[in-house]
């Protein structure tokens, strides 16, 4: 028996060194992005013991599907509502007001409210409903 020094050509590929080096690269890069994320400092607000004592006044607007206006369910003139609101603002600086725009009602006439309230420097928000309520 002779031995031939001939090389062979390799018909299959030993995948094992790149899937080796794939797996380093991948744990490189896990630490990697995970040592560079810095995380927020956030000071949250202690809660206090003591229930709030403070009371202030909540007046209700709702704006009807005409325009008209409703103050606590007494309907008034858009001027007549300023006036309120203004008597209110003047015996209560805290107060609020809480409006309710019709689903049927302008778009204008509920931004009409809420720039006569941004007017007076009310506090206010805008009463929503969950969709099939």
């Amino acid at each position: 028996m002779q031995i031939s020094n001939e090389a062979k050509p390799y018909d299959t590929i030993n995948v094992t060194p790149m899937l080796d080096l794939a797996y380093v690269l991948l744990v490189v890069f896990i630490l990697m992005t995970t040592a560079s994320v810095q995380g927020l400092n956030i000071s949250m607000p202690k809660p206090s013991n003591k229930p709030s004592t403070e009371k202030h006044e909540l007046k209700i607007v709702q704006v009807l599907a005409d325009g008209g206006v409703l103050l606590n369910g007494v309907g008034l003139s858009f001027a007549e509502l300023e006036q309120q609101l203004q008597r209110a603002r003047a015996a209560d600086a805290q107060m609020s007001v809480a409006i309710k725009g019709d689903a049927r009602s302008q778009y204008q006439h509920v931004v009409a409210v809420v720039d006569l309230c941004n007017k007076l420097q009310v506090n206010m928000g805008l009463v929503t409903a969950r969709i099939g309520t």
